[in-house]
């Protein structure tokens, strides 16, 4: 399936930086919230409060223990994610994070599912890993942002599994 470009694609893309780093706008409005404050309190506060939000996984698209198939590589907080395609091509995600002190993981879960649940599975698939770096800055240690950067790179291979036609729940 050929690549979306930014000049077709309308009001749900926005070009970031190049054609090849699309973002989809609802993620791009939230970036540019997070830009606005460089108060490293302010942002920390911004992200507790998304990890005050998170939802875990619901009991119909996954149980406890959960399939290793879906843990989150390399991510301290014991993160897992699925991706769920809609009968309209969109995807709905979901995630657990096992660890009670994951709050970065708890954080990033909830903006991602806010921010592309519901777009189409080849969208999705097109997030840059370096959302983590600009939603983060320097508030995370090297291992929590390459755990966090294993999230996003989970939720890109679950939606080019689903925009290639396969199930993405286990």
């Amino acid at each position: 399936m050929s690549k979306p470009r930014a000049t077709n694609v309308g009001r749900s893309f926005r070009a970031a930086g190049s054609e090849n780093s699309l973002i989809p706008q609802k993620l791009q409005d939230l970036l540019d919230t997070f830009d606005m404050f460089s108060d490293p309190a302010d942002r920390t506060s911004m992200l507790l409060s998304y990890a005050d939000q998170f939802q875990d996984v619901p009991a119909n698209v996954a149980v406890r223990p959960f399939d290793c198939t879906h843990r989150v590589p390399q991510c301290e907080s014991d993160a897992y994610a699925w991706a769920i395609k809609r009968p309209d091509d969109t995807l709905k995600l979901y995630f657990a994070v096992e660890n009670p002190s994951g709050v970065s993981a708890k954080a990033l879960a909830t903006i991602l599912d806010r921010t592309l649940s519901g777009l189409p599975a080849e969208q999705v698939a097109q997030v840059p890993m370096d959302i983590v770096e600009r939603i983060f800055r320097q508030n995370i240690s090297m291992g929590k942002g390459i755990g966090l950067m294993s999230m996003v790179q989970a939720v890109q291979a679950l939606a080019k599994a689903a925009s290639n036609g396969a199930q993405s729940r286990r």
